[in-house]
């Protein structure tokens, strides 16, 4: 289980997470959506360890992440970054290796048993056939793949993802996501696209300005009202036949100094031309 406690990060007189209290319970998929600049990579962070929470806690299982070290936390919590690393002159075998680092002392040789958990992972995420191929000269999606291999052989309770779809296209996107729902691990990922968010999503955080202003199912969160709220658009939400998530249409506005809407927009009526002259 991880909870965080009121999870607060304050920088050069900026608080960029405010006081979040999350949770995720084991097996679930649990995503964080928010307008650019809302705080859910500085979360993130300070959930695995590259920033230190200003305020609150982070606990898995109980305890702190930040008390326990960076070994034993790295043994317990993988991550898959936002950026995707060049990786160097390294094969895909060697990069997916070194997830193995915190189980063994720095210059320990890999045994047996860390081949078979490589090979493993390799094959659960359908990389096996890249394993002798350079990292760098993968596609953004085998890339992706392969980062969440290194991230399983850490043996992690939890999987940290930061916009793991970021730059890939449509197809890659589902794998990526659907790769993620079925490894079995808690995992807590940010996501801009609301839609896959609603798809592959147990539950949501909705981060606005740091602050963590709605929270549910993706049936709940998802509606009309919030949409315009959090992120000042006119959308409609309805449920999809076929998935039964609930779906967003987003609809077309302008800014108008005369009819504002939320202060910003104001739809363009039906019949109107549309401001770039489509």
């Amino acid at each position: 289980m991880l909870r965080t406690e009121e999870l607060s990060y304050r920088t050069a007189g900026r608080t960029l997470v405010d006081a979040v209290s999350l949770q995720a319970a084991p097996g679930e998929t649990v995503g964080l959506v928010g307008p650019n600049g809302s705080g859910k990579t500085t979360l993130l962070r300070c959930i695995y360890g590259t920033l230190t929470p200003t305020g609150g806690r982070a606990l898995l299982d109980g305890d702190d992440l930040h008390a326990i070290g960076a070994k034993r936390r790295a043994r317990r919590l993988a991550t898959v970054p936002q950026e995707t690393p060049a990786g160097f002159e390294l094969t895909v075998r060697e990069i997916v290796a070194m997830g193995r680092a915190p189980h063994k002392s720095f210059w320990a040789a890999d045994t047996a048993e860390d081949d078979r958990i490589v090979d493993a992972a390799l094959s659960r995420v359908g990389a096996g056939e890249l394993a002798t191929r350079r990292f760098a000269g993968l596609s953004g999606g085998e890339r992706q793949r392969v980062l969440v291999a290194r991230a399983l052989v850490q043996e992690p309770a939890l999987l940290v993802l930061d916009e793991p779809t970021n730059h890939l296209d449509i197809r890659y996107q589902l794998e990526i996501l659907g790769l993620v729902r079925s490894l079995g691990t808690t995992n807590l990922l940010a996501l801009h696209d609301l839609n896959l968010a609603a798809y592959y999503c147990d539950r949501l955080y909705v981060l606005e300005q740091g602050r963590a202003v709605a929270s549910g199912p993706p049936a709940e969160v998802l509606t009309p009202e919030l949409l315009a709220e959090v992120y000042g658009v006119h959308a409609e939400v309805a449920e999809h036949p076929a998935t039964g998530a609930p779906t967003i249409t987003y609809l077309p506005q302008r800014v108008s100094g005369d009819v504002p809407y939320l202060g910003k927009y104001d739809a363009v009526p039906t019949g109107e031309p549309h401001p770039s002259g489509m």
